[in-house]
């Protein structure tokens, strides 16, 4: 049997913190390796720990989750970890910038255990965990405030397709939904999906929306 998924949890909330935790551990490939209530002890622990993934709260004291994921995953972090957002989205007005500082996924805290299980161990495996409808209404959101990026890898190095691609991913659609739109497969998609993270060195398909919306591909 391969090794657990280690997670660390944080959050300032005693009583969500407990029930992720008690959530994750009763899950045979998932263990939590610790807990902790602000941004500094996450950053602390993970560092010290080295856990697989951390789940993420925003809003929390002495250092909030945006702050804590730039310094975990961000830009330069030689050995980045990778973390998982949870908000609440009426609320909280800062996932993107938290995904801009490097999260490789949010989660809605109403979401259901089985979501919450879902977004761990897809983010563990290295993927990003973008909703499709909650992209659509989270980046969409915030689209008027974000102004587009000039140090960032030039788009026109991306062919026709890639272009329309990347729209499509920032537009929120999965793979299946962009094959169907192209009449192509799904590992056709995959494989152009590949291409446009390499040739615009972008980490992953969160990074993919953000560099879209900065750059003003999509409206």
């Amino acid at each position: 049997m391969s090794a657990p998924i280690r997670v660390l949890v944080c959050d300032d909330q005693a009583l969500i913190r407990t029930g992720f935790a008690t959530i994750i551990d009763a899950q045979p490939d998932l263990e939590v390796v610790g807990e902790c209530g602000d941004g500094r002890a996450a950053v602390d622990l993970a560092r010290r720990l080295s856990p697989d993934i951390v789940v993420m709260d925003v809003r929390m004291p002495v250092l909030d989750g945006i702050e804590a994921t730039r310094l975990l995953a961000g830009a330069g972090v030689e050995s980045p970890i990778k973390v998982l957002v949870v908000t609440t989205f009426n609320l909280d007005e800062y996932v993107y910038e938290a995904l801009r500082a490097g999260a490789s996924g949010f989660l809605l805290k109403d979401a259901p255990p089985a979501q919450l299980l879902h977004g761990i161990r897809t983010v563990a495996t290295g993927a990003a965990l973008l909703a499709p409808e909650v992209t659509r209404q989270l980046v969409g959101r915030y689209a008027a405030r974000i102004r587009p990026a000039r140090t960032a890898p030039d788009e026109t190095a991306l062919t026709p397709r890639e272009l329309e691609v990347l729209r499509l991913i920032a537009d929120g659609r999965s793979n299946s939904e962009i094959a169907a739109t192209l009449v192509i497969s799904q590992e056709t998609v995959k494989t152009y999906v590949s291409r446009i993270l390499t040739k615009l060195d972008l980490r992953d398909r969160v990074q993919a929306v953000v560099y879209a919306y900065r750059r003003g591909l999509v409206t």
